[in-house]
């Protein structure tokens, strides 16, 4: 079996730190809502996610370079990346999210799992307008948005 030859750590730049690192910070912060709330998949549980989004994406777009994904005889197709992330998380929301009471609980943060691993990749492929844009919007959502579900729904149940 060949494989690529090794990143030898003198060779971690900046670019590959930034990646990862406002990866993980940003998953830790789009998991704070959840924390606070005290519901299912808090700040580790999204910092996690998010980072390890950052890090395969990372990973596969360096490996399809590498391997000469760029030219005609290429077999390797780094999309899959973005289906297996897509599954993944899919299992993940799919245990947390609970139907009890006549009511579903935890949907708020299936979703946001998701969101924390979409950051995640955009971080890896380095599309930062994507992620400055994606986080922005995303607290807006969590925040604002319970505050006007508190005003104008009262009676409606906004914990999870």
């Amino acid at each position: 079996m060949e494989l690529n030859p090794p990143v030898l750590v003198h060779f971690i730049d900046l670019d590959l730190a930034a990646r990862l690192g406002i990866a993980a910070v940003l998953g830790l912060a789009l998991g704070l809502d959840r924390e606070v709330r005290g519901v299912a998949a808090g700040m580790r549980t999204h910092g996690l996610i998010c980072f390890s989004a950052a890090a395969m994406t990372v990973s596969i777009i360096a490996l399809y370079h590498e391997m000469g994904g760029d030219t005609e005889n290429a077999r390797m197709d780094p999309l899959r990346v973005f289906e297996a992330t897509g599954s993944f998380i899919g299992i993940i929301g799919a245990g947390l999210i609970v139907f009890s009471k006549g009511s579903v609980k935890n949907l708020t943060t299936a979703a946001h799992l998701w969101l924390a691993a979409v950051i995640g990749i955009a971080c890896g492929a380095g599309q930062w307008p994507l992620v400055a844009i994606g986080s922005v919007i995303s607290v807006i959502m969590l925040t604002l948005l319970r505050l006007a579900e508190r005003r104008f729904f009262p009676d409606k149940d906004t914990t999870a």
